[in-house]
């Protein structure tokens, strides 16, 4: 028999070792805090000057850069992001309550979740080669704001599937079984029992999505956005720009003024991801409280 004793060492070890290990992820928490507070400080400092009503309200410009702003670029970032919304939300969420709630769970169910994980990790450069081969020439969208929401709207489609698969499997299946007992059918176990407790998951999920969108450049290149306008869209069908573009513009320009004006437009895009991002934290929080209750 072995007595306590003959574990001591063995116990202190492992004590020191989980100590090392917290002090090691601490430590590289703290690092990248570090270099991400370094970054934002070099922001501020090179386009902080530069952010003001003035910048927000203004068309580029490359003969006058310093009367330059985002105006076009920041209603086509919104127009953007409102119909990758509108067409990704709805087409994500109903198909995740399909896979999960619905559909038999059998090979060609396992192959479908398999093929939507894979797309998820597909290099978004290949979906802004999908979206010009079929948006913008097969079905003759051209350069328009509808190509690119399209385009975008494949490129997180698959994120926003498994985000709400996720939170549908949060839901405890005790409950969808008292629905069932109670006598109600799926439709109505899902919509007024699952639904509710997974909708704050599930719309976490849609915020970090859509975030993602806002701040791919690759898809819009491909699909012929254009660098420099000087008009907001008035519809679907326009042509556009939008925040990354500019930004990418102005960092392609030799001159340094145009260097602090990308440093200002990164600024308003972060100004625009960061409430995106809080707004995620705060349902997640606010579900897991209310779990834990």
């Amino acid at each position: 028999m072995h007595s306590n004793d003959d574990y001591a060492p063995r116990l202190a070890h492992r004590r020191r070792l989980g100590k090392v290990f917290a002090i090691t992820c601490g430590g590289m928490v703290l690092v990248a805090m570090g270099v991400l507070g370094i970054l934002l400080f070099s922001l501020v400092e090179q386009g902080g000057h530069w952010l003001t009503w003035k910048f927000l309200t203004s068309f580029p410009s490359r003969l006058n850069p310093e009367g330059a702003g985002v105006k076009s670029a920041l209603y086509g970032t919104l127009w953007l992001i409102s119909l990758t919304a509108v067409v990704s939300v709805p087409i994500g969420m109903a198909a995740a309550i399909y896979l999960h709630e619905y559909a038999r769970k059998n090979w060609l169910t396992r192959f479908i979740e398999l093929n939507i994980a894979n797309l998820a990790g597909v290099p978004s450069i290949v979906y802004g080669i999908l979206g010009l081969a079929v948006f913008t020439r097969l079905f003759d969208l051209g350069r328009s704001v509808l190509a690119a929401s399209l385009t975008l709207s494949l490129l997180i489609l698959p994120v926003v599937i498994i985000a709400c698969r996720e939170a549908l499997a949060a839901v405890p299946d005790s409950m969808r079984q008292a629905a069932f007992g109670l006598g109600a059918t799926r439709w109505q176990t899902v919509r007024s029992h699952v639904l509710p407790a997974a909708l704050p998951g599930m719309m976490t999920g849609v915020i970090l999505a859509l975030s993602r969108a806002i701040g791919e450049a690759a898809p819009l290149i491909m699909i012929g956005a254009l660098t420099f306008i000087a008009f907001v869209p008035d519809g679907p069908m326009d042509a556009f720009t939008a925040m990354p573009i500019q930004i990418y513009n102005w960092c392609d320009e030799p001159d340094a003024i145009f260097q602090e004006l990308a440093g200002a437009g990164i600024l308003v895009l972060l100004s625009i991801l960061l409430p995106m991002n809080a707004i995620a934290v705060v349902i997640r929080s606010w579900q897991q409280r209310r779990i834990s209750w």
